[in-house]
């Protein structure tokens, strides 16, 4: 049987940002966390939607027609192909939920390296 996944420890071991790491698979899904600071890039995901939970902080999402400002328990899920921008004011822990081997740049020649955890 499986171990529990204790999301707090897992944020304790790592502290850049912008780097999600994998916690758990969840039918051929990546479940990850990250710490977010700062503006992340513009970007879409041609092939799938992107799940965004906040854990602790405030994260706002820009969108090309207007932002979506989230906080701690609160989720969005950007519709695949739509553009958008990450932007948290403080350190902002996520919970992110997508395909595995999806870049979080949607490209994957600028993406992050995803490691488990």
């Amino acid at each position: 049987m499986s171990r529990t996944v204790n999301l707090n420890e897992k944020l304790a071991l790592f502290s850049e940002h912008w780097s999600p790491k994998i916690v758990a698979d969840f039918n051929g899904n990546d479940v990850m966390v990250a710490k977010v600071k700062g503006e992340f890039n513009w970007h879409s995901h041609p092939d799938t939607d992107d799940f965004f939970l906040v854990l602790k902080g405030r994260l706002t999402i820009k969108l090309r027609d207007g932002d979506v400002v989230l906080g701690p328990g609160e989720m969005y899920v950007v519709p695949k192909g739509v553009e958008h921008c990450p932007v948290a004011e403080e350190e902002t822990h996520l919970l992110l939920i997508e395909p595995a081997g999806t870049p979080n740049t949607g490209d994957a020649a600028t993406a992050a390296t995803k490691v488990q955890i």
